[in-house]
């Protein structure tokens, strides 16, 4: 019935708490379950601290990618192997509390939901700066996506398995899932939580990565940065006629002013703009032929290696 999919990157110091609070949760529930952790290429105990969690929890499945790919990348491999009807995402660092995971099961049951989102209505845990940069990011997407995208949503999501198989037939090569669950338009329901503070070991959503995610929902989901191309041409097409209208005015009035100050200016302002377009232009060529190689967003390890990885008297070899 139900698939929990925990991306996993050097959590080594947090697993152990991830599963004394989440096992209770799930084993209490009046329904066959499976959590898939997605050890994202970790280089510190982690997937040994994976595998001794297997010999105690049987539902318990590890999938290792090769190298680390990144978190949307492990979290499309745990969609791909999650065989729940329903299937909930979560992030391994407690932050959004597996007891609403029941709450969402019910929720998705009782209305007939294909999506239930975790809603932060109280992120006082995060720092300001978190908050500032995460309340810009959702009013941009919003504005560039639609109002489909709740505000405050993340990872920590419920999908129905009719969800799912829609989201993997998409052809996308760096999905960004916040934004496209809501873009599919299944009916979708909100339960609310309050952030909590990271239970251990250090937080992986650097600056670079909260820009590299901004960035990569911007260009997958708009045009945006293109029109932005083409406004900027205009408005200095614009300031180009204005400039040569000022001249031809200043030539017939004989107030001509020699220097070459002003020529280098608009030479350097124009070949500023223009490199902006080729760098805007050059990052939509980049993706398209990203997607044409087809090379896979991840790698899981060699068969060799699942022994130590999958669940202990599962059947599977």
């Amino acid at each position: 019935m139900l698939s929990v999919v925990v991306p996993v990157y050097n959590e080594e110091a947090v697993l152990g708490l991830l599963a004394q609070r989440m096992r209770p949760v799930l084993d209490g529930l009046d329904v066959g379950y499976e959590v898939l952790a997605v050890d994202d290429g970790s280089s510190d105990a982690t997937p040994l601290v994976l595998a001794g969690l297997c010999r105690s929890w049987p539902q318990l499945r590890v999938v290792r990618l090769r190298f680390n790919c990144g978190h949307q990348a492990a979290l499309t491999a745990g969609l791909h192997r999650a065989r729940g009807d329903y299937v909930v995402s979560i992030d391994a660092d407690l932050q959004d509390p597996p007891e609403k995971i029941p709450e969402m099961l019910a929720l998705a049951r009782g209305r007939d939901l294909a999506v239930v989102y975790g809603v932060r209505t109280d992120r006082t845990a995060d720092s300001a700066a978190k908050r500032c940069t995460a309340t810009v990011y959702y009013r941009l997407m919003r504005r560039l996506v639609g109002r489909r995208v709740p505000a405050q949503a993340g990872d920590f999501r419920l999908l129905s398995r009719a969800a799912v198989d829609a989201l993997l037939a998409l052809p996308e090569h760096r999905p960004v899932y916040r934004l496209l669950v809501p873009w599919l338009g299944f009916p979708s329901g909100e339960v609310a939580y309050r952030r909590e503070k990271r239970a251990a070991g250090g937080g992986k959503y650097r600056l670079s990565t909260m820009l590299r995610l901004a960035w990569d929902s911007v260009t997958t989901f708009s045009p945006a940065p293109l029109r932005l191309a083409t406004g900027l041409g205009a408005v200095t097409f614009a300031l180009c006629v204005v400039a040569v209208v000022l001249a031809m005015v200043s030539y017939a009035t004989g107030h001509t002013v020699s220097g070459w100050a002003s020529l280098i200016i608009a030479v350097l302002f124009l070949g500023a703009v223009q490199l902006i377009c080729l760098g805007l232009l050059g990052e939509y060529v980049g993706r398209i032929y990203s997607a044409v190689q087809g090379r896979p967003a991840y790698l899981v390890e060699e068969p060799a290696s699942e022994p130590l990885l999958v669940t202990i008297g599962s059947g599977r070899s």
